[in-house]
């Protein structure tokens, strides 16, 4: 099982909210629905997606005022934003523009056009977001085929093991912390506990070193574990 980008929708109309839902998970990705302003914004501190589809008009925080504010926090600052608006005039565009946004669809929007949006700007921000191939160092892992290298060497991993790796080399660098792994890894719909992030890392570890080979995973006191 492959990573596939995670979007996050905010938008109060709940029939578009699930017409989105639905053929964004059609395509592949993960989402993640939101009903209103202020809770996106709490839910964006914990789990910042691959890229975010944003309503404009939104109980609790608007969604020009929660794009502000996400560009101004250092997780969030280069978060892909497509706003979505039944405004069609020029200046409000320019303001949604003007705040951060990517890209502004008004509604009633073509859902293959929106998809498509979606995808080339996944493709722009993240290349490997998409990409079969990634590669990190001395590590090569391949999506397709469900592989993985360390120079010449084939590492055997199991399901689990592979697709921590793979989500730690979609973010080289970046500290996770157990319960940003737990829930990239498992889901928020099963539940595990961080024992279980620490017993697969050490299973990885065993895995992807060998003799003197560097450990590219670091445990990161009080915080997580990173890669890279």
């Amino acid at each position: 099982m492959s990573h596939t980008p995670r979007i996050a929708v905010v938008e109060d109309e709940e029939a578009i909210s699930e017409l989105l839902r639905y053929n964004l998970e059609a395509e592949g990705y993960q989402v993640d629905t939101i009903l209103r302003g202020d809770d996106a914004e709490i839910h964006l501190r914990e789990n910042v997606p691959d890229l975010l589809v944003l309503d404009w008009m939104l109980p609790g925080v608007s969604g020009i005022e929660l794009c502000r504010r996400l560009r101004q926090r250092a997780e969030t600052e280069r978060l892909p934003i497509i706003m979505l608006t039944a405004r069609g005039e020029e200046s409000e565009r320019v303001r949604g523009l003007a705040v951060g946004a990517d890209d502004y669809v008004v509604k009633p929007f073509s859902t293959p056009e929106l998809l498509a949006r979606i995808k080339a700007m996944l493709r722009r921000a993240n290349p490997s977001v998409l990409s079969h191939v990634l590669k990190v160092g001395e590590i090569v892992l391949d999506r397709q085929q469900h592989r993985v290298y360390r120079k010449e060497r084939e590492i055997k991993l199991g399901p689990t093991e592979f697709r921590l790796l793979e989500y730690f080399m979609m973010a080289p660098g970046r500290v996770f912390s157990r319960t940003q792994l737990l829930d990239g890894i498992w889901g928020r719909d099963i539940y595990v506990d961080d024992r279980t992030v620490d017993v697969h890392i050490g299973r990885l570890r065993k895995a992807i070193n060998t003799g003197r080979e560097v450990d590219p995973i670091r445990t990161v006191r009080g915080a997580g574990y990173a890669f890279g």
